[in-house]
């Protein structure tokens, strides 16, 4: 069966969602959603990862961080999906109630959702790349090993 998954309050599974309120302490900082920890590794070095950190919402960090009047750091396409399992393995070690929400989902294939997101989920017609999906297997066979 797969699991789908996609806006942060449906039960079970929202808690897949970067936008899940689940902090977590990583680099010597708490970030208070795994997308305000995303969001702000596009700025390393500069005061924006401090302002996107610190954004209200999760959904505000998202914007802020895809505004391109802010300099993105030159090596992102090669890193982002490393960036996102960090977050994503450091959020799960950190909420054990998570990461055995995660861990029940046996070898289950995870998908997100996302409609309009054909590159971190399947997309509006099951196209996308799914690549926050499959990062979250990643980190189900990491913490399945720790």
């Amino acid at each position: 069966m797969t699991i789908y998954f996609f806006d942060e309050t449906e039960q079970p599974y929202g808690c897949f969602s970067n936008f899940s309120p689940h902090g977590f302490e990583l680099d010597g900082l708490w970030w208070p959603t795994s997308e305000h920890y995303f969001q702000a590794q596009k700025f390393v070095g500069t005061q924006h990862l401090e302002e996107i950190r610190l954004a209200k919402t999760p959904a505000d960090a998202a914007k802020m961080g895809r505004e391109r009047s802010r300099p993105l750091r030159k090596d992102w396409e090669e890193i982002k999906e490393d960036v996102m399992e960090r977050g994503l393995l450091c959020k799960f070690q950190t909420h054990k109630d998570i990461g055995e929400i995660l861990l029940s989902t046996g070898d289950e294939l995870i998908v997100e959702n996302a409609p309009q997101d054909y590159y971190w989920g399947c997309g509006k017609d099951g196209s996308g790349k799914n690549r926050l999906g499959e990062i979250l297997m990643k980190v189900r066979t990491l913490l399945h090993n720790l």
